[in-house]
């Protein structure tokens, strides 16, 4: 059913002021006790919920946050320097010679979200940002619902049989479980809502699937704080509108729930322009046109009004002031299909020798994520290294190039690759460079049956007619005439350079080269995958039997059919 499963569960789990915690987890530190900011250069951009109650935010400079506590702790996010491969922590680091690097909270937050897989295999979670992520709850409360109310999957022996009403709703036990947001407006002094708006207090069985998922969230929150030291704080509701909405409902460390009954209570007395997407110029306008500030003011006005106001914008509006919201909650994929390392320079490069210091520290930085992904998946490889570089708001200047496979990623493989295509960039021209990027990019995991990237290049141990190993070696295809095409001896096929292609002759040579290797290689891949293919037929053939026989029309249609009000909690 997806988004409209009538017992939809969704969360959303948010680490609380994540990088000054990852900080205090690093320092061990008391998190509840002790005042700190995180800071880059002189602008704080975490703070910590002690030291917030000093008036310190994110808009102060780290300066004035020491003047309004004296005993604040400050720490500079860690930073590249030549020669480093990780980032560190300096006593005094210099935009001048020094890059900023998130990749120390990039690998906590990774560490948290492997928990939450964990813990919660079956639930659909979605990484947000670095420190939120959405979780579907739906597939594991079903489950927990259905063992507690086995009841629930029988159709009911009455003359109405599946439209019979649902049986009446257990007591529901809050305690422990968080916040309950509730059914009427806290803030009435705000907003008052007429006489005749109603909320209905009554329990309904959304409300105990909505009780399951608190349980399940807090057992997460309860596990990442204990095993890794980090607090969250979560909402749970019906969608992923509402569950972000309602996790910030009372932070820190905590968690709130917002059953169907109390939407409307929880959304008019909002001010409308703190909705994501309904702030700016779209807020303006609405705001403007219908001398509005609050939810609640908005919500007598039609559809058919809005439409004629904001066109094709005006469903989102009507639908999300009601806190309808049909996203979905989708696991991402875990490889990054590329990397990027960027600096904006604070005093411009016009040298072509000053430039090898900065392609150094982003080739660090770059060397550090591509080992840090492998170590999870090592069989990623990225085909290409990219090299921007641009004056202001210039458009920017760009080279590229495969990048080689080697066994081990170092700073210098990266910098010597980066290295080499500032060289091709810069040339002998004069230039002014203030931002210079080096990228990753086309990041795949090689393909299925292969053990490694590095088993890709590994000879065959299948023996020949003669009882000895054949090694299986990789093609080399040999040089065209034309070298700007390139007949395939094997399957036939021409490639070719288009003409049209406004391209250097070296650009074009090195095109098709590229293009051949990639349709030998492609060939090479499909002669490795043969050689298991009987095996894996045996397989197929012994795990299914006689592996031919197939079920009747009416055994896969008795095998599909679900049963009882089962039907309505599981899903299609």
């Amino acid at each position: 059913m997806g988004v409209h499963d009538p017992l939809r569960v969704i969360a959303l789990a948010d680490s609380d002021a994540f990088y000054a915690a990852c900080e205090l987890v690093r320092l061990s530190l008391p998190a509840d006790t002790t005042p700190l900011v995180v800071k880059q250069w002189e602008a704080v951009i975490a703070v910590s919920y002690p030291a917030r109650k000093f008036g310190i935010t994110r808009m102060d400079k780290a300066k004035d946050a020491v003047k309004k506590c004296p005993d604040l702790v400050v720490v500079h996010v860690p930073t590249f320097k030549d020669g480093m491969a990780e980032p560190g922590y300096w006593d005094a680091p210099d935009t001048l010679t020094h890059k900023v690097s998130l990749d120390v909270y990039r690998r906590e937050s990774v560490k948290i979200h492997s928990m939450f897989k964990e813990i919660l295999p079956d639930a659909e979670i979605e990484r947000a940002s670095i420190d939120e992520a959405f979780f579907d709850l739906t597939k594991p409360v079903r489950t927990i619902l259905l063992q507690r109310f086995p009841f629930l999957a029988n159709v009911p022996e009455t003359p109405l049989g599946l439209d019979t009403p649902l049986p009446p709703t257990p007591d529901i036990n809050w305690d422990g479980l968080g916040n309950l947001i509730p059914l009427e407006p806290e803030d009435t002094e705000t907003y008052s809502p007429p006489t005749s708006m109603a909320f209905p207090d009554r329990t309904t069985w959304h409300d105990v699937a909505l009780s399951i998922g608190a349980e399940l969230m807090k057992k997460v929150r309860d596990e990442v704080r204990v095993k890794l030291g980090y607090t969250t704080s979560a909402g749970i509701a019906r969608n992923k509108f509402l569950a972000k909405l309602c996790a910030s409902y009372r932070k820190p460390s905590n968690q709130s729930i917002l059953r169907n009954n109390a939407i409307p209570a929880y959304l008019i007395p909002m001010p409308f322009q703190k909705i994501r997407n309904l702030g700016g110029k779209l807020g303006d306008l609405v705001a403007t046109r219908y001398d509005a500030k609050l939810v609640g003011d908005l919500l007598p006005i039609s559809l058919s009004e809005i439409q004629t106001e904001l066109g094709p914008e005006s469903l989102w509006v009507w639908e999300i002031l009601r806190g309808i919201d049909r996203n979905s909650v989708k696991e991402k994929a875990s490889v990054n299909k590329s990397m990027l390392a960027s600096k904006n320079l604070p005093k411009p490069v016009t040298k072509r020798s000053d430039g090898a210091h900065w392609i150094r520290i982003l080739a660090s930085e770059l060397a550090l994520r591509l080992n840090d992904a492998r170590a999870i998946n090592p069989n990623l490889w990225p085909k290409t290294i990219v090299l921007h570089a641009k004056k202001g708001y210039e458009s920017a200047r760009s080279k590229q190039a495969t990048f080689p496979f080697t066994k081990s990623v170092t700073v210098d493989v990266v910098a010597a690759a980066g290295n080499k295509l500032w060289d091709e960039l810069v040339g002998k021209t004069t230039f002014s460079v203030n931002n210079i990027s080096l990228a990753f990019t086309g990041i795949e995991v090689s393909e299925v049956g292969q053990q490694s990237i590095a088993g890709f290049l590994r000879t065959s141990s299948k023996p020949s007619s003669s009882g000895t190993p054949t090694p299986l070696k990789r093609p080399v295809p040999e040089d065209d005439e034309n070298t700007h095409k390139y007949h395939c001896p094997e399957c036939g096929e021409m490639l070719s350079v288009p003409e049209e292609l406004e391209l250097e002759e070296s650009e074009r040579q090195a095109l098709i080269t590229q293009m051949r290797l990639e349709h030998t290689d492609g060939h090479f891949a499909q002669r490795l995958a043969k050689e298991d293919e009987p095996n894996d037929r045996f397989a197929k053939s012994t795990l299914s039997g006689s592996g031919n026989q197939k079920p009747s029309r009416k055994r896969q249609k008795a095998n599909g059919k679900k049963n009882g009000i089962r039907q309505f909690f599981q899903p299609v």
